[in-house]
């Protein structure tokens, strides 16, 4: 097992749409995943679970990653929990008449 900390640096934290593209980069790893926070933890097998530990930016949360190449995944992972995403900005809806 290898475990490592990240630092959120998304400016919107760890939302849906981040959440997703972790969750898609482990969906058929075939070890264990583990990340946690002071509040909860996930198995990354799910966006709500990941959701759930409400991630902000500069809010850290620890790794764990056991199974293949654990080093090199718990790596990517890092990055990702670092990367500053760039989604588009959504359109507001039109006020209501």
């Amino acid at each position: 097992m290898i475990e490592r900390i990240a630092t959120v640096r998304n400016r919107d934290g760890i939302h849906c749409r981040p959440s997703t593209v972790i969750v898609k980069s482990v969906i058929e790893y075939q070890g264990s995943i583990r990340v946690f926070n002071n509040r909860g933890e996930s198995d990354l097998k799910s966006v709500l679970t990941l959701m759930a530990l409400e991630l902000l930016p500069g809010d850290t949360v620890t790794i764990q990653v056991s199974g293949p190449q654990e080093d090199e995944r718990c790596a990517a992972l890092v990055g990702l929990f670092e990367t500053r995403f760039d989604f588009p900005a959504r359109r507001k809806a039109p006020a209501a008449l």
